[in-house]
């Protein structure tokens, strides 16, 4: 049909023609499209249809643990849900939220008493690499506490544990993308 796959992500397809473009998000049997033409997606949708059994649902609400809201000032994508289910997997649904994600002087280091349940740990750290989707704000202290997934220490847990403390204070947040005039 004239798609492109895209560098920066192999589930990502790209349809070109001239100023209109269509771009296609493939997971599994999960499909998300759009277009800056609403016919030519309207078309490419029948087409589509035409091909394969496919069933749309419509406007973009939920997909991989993305949650997508129309806004007056654009689309905002947040994982509030699944942070949450994050928090209730490690057993922290009620924290006292912190102000930062990381202690500023913190510097994690090999040293000290090994974490006792080292698969917990690479579970909760893998889940909030996803969760630096549309948190930008965690992604500095999740790479520092990623650097010791071959083998945790309780302190490493503890760094671990402030992120989630911090996650729960602003399970909200998110990112918006509004129009260009471009």
């Amino acid at each position: 049909m004239g798609f492109t796959c895209s560098r920066a992500d192999s589930s990502l397809f790209v349809l070109s023609k001239g100023a209109d473009l269509i771009y296609l998000l493939l997971y599994v049997d999960d499909i998300v499209v759009t277009s800056n033409n609403s016919s030519l997606l309207i078309g490419f949708i029948r087409k589509l249809t035409r091909e394969f059994a496919t069933k749309d649902l419509g406007s973009l609400n939920y997909f991989l643990g993305l949650e997508a809201y129309r806004t007056s000032a654009g689309l905002f994508l947040s994982q509030a849900k699944y942070a949450h289910e994050l928090l209730h997997r490690a057993q922290l649904l009620d924290p006292k939220p912190v102000s930062t994600p990381m202690v500023v002087a913190q510097h994690l280091s090999v040293a000290g008493p090994d974490f006792d349940d080292p698969s917990l740990y690479r579970s909760l750290v893998g889940a909030l690499q996803y969760l630096t989707i549309t948190r930008p704000d965690i992604a500095h202290a999740v790479t520092a506490i990623s650097q010791y997934m071959h083998k945790p220490s309780v302190s490493h847990f503890q760094a671990l544990k402030r992120i989630l403390h911090y996650v729960k204070g602003t399970l909200r947040f998110g990112l918006v993308f509004t129009p260009s005039t471009s």
